[in-house]
């Protein structure tokens, strides 16, 4: 019996797209219709994940009914490796892998080779990095460096074992999430963030105790970084009273350390960082309900069949794999990525709750498609 696809929901089809009559050359610099270039590619690699997490994949849609994409389905290394390219000829300096859980991914370290030696315009490399649960991390780590990896950042939500095997809803301990953080940094590929959403009455206790394990343990080799529980997808129950504001977690966080604001890393950095007085590290707030960052968001996100997504919050896609497999040219799809971008608008985190916020008419994208 052949392998068929049963899509749940608009955004597993994406927009088609014409192959372009004119065409438009790539310069490295592509801009959106609010001015915004593009930097930044996430790239999914897989819809699958061994952890079934509240805020991303609930146990109770994501069973074992759920109907997953078969392999054909998924676009092949060799198309994402062109695809990648192709981007970063338009300014792309940052490859991010995500999934579902990337190590999932069959010889993804196969991939990060391929993607390694793709250079900017000016033959710079690129910064090719990579989000994971942890779970398979211990025994990729050092392969993934050998492939050309540049840095990991890890999911971690609670160090409490109860309470974090609660969340993934899998039983995963946090000892192999620890030991997949050390063998990452082992590996040399730090320094490694650690994100842990937060979630009201959930894991909101533990902001303080894994800020003083990761300063006490790691210090400056790893940067936990507080991410504000978001309304992503339409599966993970999502209520603004579950948010806990980074304002809050930032007062629970001085409090316990003084802390001093930190200058952003780079232009559309998502966090905002702040270092301990004493020198033992920093910690990111990630604040897209309360403080949204959309105005300088540089971010595209390529999904696990070839979907173009302009936002996390986007409801459709833009299909590329039509053209990576109907016969486009570079020429043709350098200059569909140019069309696409150059007429995105989008900012919902902006709009959230405004009368100016997209209703709620279309099912907005899942995160494990596409990636955080």
């Amino acid at each position: 019996m052949g392998e068929r696809v049963i899509p749940l929901t608009d955004w597993r089809r994406g927009a088609a797209m014409a192959r372009p009559a004119a065409p438009i050359a790539a310069t490295g610099l592509l801009a959106d219709a609010r001015g915004r270039p593009l930097r930044d590619l996430r790239i999914s690699v897989t819809d699958r994940c061994n952890f079934r997490c509240s805020y991303c994949m609930p146990k109770e849609v994501f069973d074992n009914r759920h109907a997953f994409l078969p392999h054909s389905a998924l676009l092949s290394f060799e198309e994402i490796t062109r695809l990648a390219r192709l981007f970063t000829a338009h300014g792309v300096r940052k490859l991010r892998l995500t999934g579902g859980e990337p190590l999932l991914r069959k010889n993804v370290e196969d991939l990060v080779a391929m993607l390694s030696g793709l250079r900017a315009p000016d033959g710079e490399e690129l910064d090719l990095t990579l989000t994971t649960n942890g779970s398979l991390l211990r025994r990729k780590a050092a392969a993934l460096k050998a492939a050309g990896l540049r840095r990991v950042t890890v999911s971690l939500d609670a160090l409490d074992d109860a309470i974090f095997q609660r969340m993934n809803d899998v039983g995963f301990p946090v000892a192999d999430v620890l030991a997949g953080i050390d063998a990452a940094l082992a590996a040399g590929l730090g320094p490694v963030k650690v994100n842990m959403v937060v979630k009201r009455g959930v894991n909101d206790h533990e902001i303080v105790p894994m800020a003083s394990h990761f300063r006490d343990r790691y210090g400056c080799a790893a940067v936990l970084r507080f991410i504000e529980f978001m309304d992503v997808g339409a599966t993970n129950g999502w209520r603004m009273d579950d948010v806990v504001p980074s304002s809050q977690v930032l007062g629970r966080l001085q409090q316990a350390w003084p802390l001093h604001a930190l200058e952003s890393a780079a232009p559309g950095e998502t966090a905002q960082r702040w270092g301990y007085d004493d020198g033992r590290g920093e910690i990111g707030l990630i604040s897209s309900v309360t403080q949204a960052f959309c105005h300088d968001c540089n971010r595209a996100r390529l999904s696990t069949e070839g979907q173009l997504f302009l936002c996390l919050f986007a409801s459709q896609g833009h299909d590329l794999r039509s053209l990576l497999r109907g016969g486009a040219t570079d020429a043709d799809i350098t200059t569909a990525i140019a069309q696409v971008w150059g007429g995105r608008e989008d900012r919902y985190s902006e709009l959230r709750g405004s009368a100016a916020a997209p209703q709620a008419g279309e099912r907005r994208v899942e995160m494990h498609y596409i990636g955080g």
